[in-house]
């Protein structure tokens, strides 16, 4: 309740803003994978002078980079509420990893190494670890924390809704068995790609976290067990349970509660 008020009176005290946000699509070459990968841009308007933080936002099994976008015309408008540089990439069906089955999968290799120094370079962020965060849904929602636990060095929070934070009961769906391969071959690999795994190797405070969920989604089971598993880590977290499935709806209306949350870690000025 306290974050759903915290949210309102701060689109109330930032409706001033008359500027809209400007939506950039751009392609970025992938040295590992040989390709160009297209990402959706979103930069406020403002003072030419300004520099912003960044949330990186990740699609879902079978969407692609344009999904947050189109769903969510209002993204422009967070951006520029939020005064913070939104950045949709391309992941395909990859899960936001390097695949070991297929060398020439290399999502994780594309968004730390090219993605981000790419943006870097060419807007105007604020290039640090204490202003940049990254989240997404059900895969997105994976890869993003992920994504933030093995390069904690580049993200200091992180956040999921819906995400499919545990791989092992997923091994014969969304076409896992080809992204990581069979769990006895590749079995210290499951234990690289999946949260519920990966959790044990973070320390408490480490990233920021918060991980929202609806009652009716398909994966609310692995994320009350993540939940359970990080209180009795102590691993310090927030998490969200409210009415809905597995969603445009529920996303749609998550969304500016993860910005409250990020904004509220990019504003205070100091590192974990």
């Amino acid at each position: 309740m306290r974050l759903i008020f915290q949210f309102i009176l701060f689109i109330f005290c930032n409706t001033s803003y008359a500027q809209t946000s400007t939506v950039d699509t751009i392609e970025v070459y992938s040295k590992a994978m040989n390709k160009k990968i297209k990402t959706v841009v979103i930069i406020p308007s403002s003072d030419k002078n300004k520099n912003y933080p960044v949330v990186y936002l990740l699609h879902g099994y079978s969407g692609r980079y344009d999904n947050w976008i189109s769903k969510m015309p209002t993204l422009k408008e967070l951006s520029q509420s939020f005064q913070t540089i939104i950045v949709c990439p391309d992941g395909a069906n990859s899960w936001y990893i390097d695949n070991p089955v297929d060398s020439n999968i290399r999502y994780e290799n594309f968004i730390t190494k090219d993605l981000l120094p790419q943006i870097d370079q060419n807007y105007p962020t604020i290039a640090n670890k204490e202003k940049r965060a990254i989240t997404g849904l059900s895969m997105g929602g994976h890869g993003a924390l992920i994504l933030a636990i093995r390069n904690n060095q580049l993200f200091g929070a992180a956040s999921s809704m819906s995400g499919a934070v545990d791989l092992l009961p997923l091994l014969n769906r969304y076409e896992l068995n080809k992204t990581i391969g069979d769990t006895i071959t590749y079995k210290n690999e499951w234990k690289k790609y999946s949260v519920m795994q990966m959790t044990d190797s973070i320390a408490n405070n480490q990233i920021r976290m918060m991980i929202d969920c609806g009652i009716n989604d398909i994966f609310i089971g692995s994320n009350r067990a993540l939940h359970e598993k990080l209180i009795n880590r102590k691993i310090n977290h927030d998490y969200i349970e409210r009415n809905g499935e597995h969603n445009w709806s529920y996303w749609t209306n998550a969304l500016p509660y993860h910005l409250l949350f990020f904004k509220k870690y990019f504003d205070e000025g100091k590192k974990l």
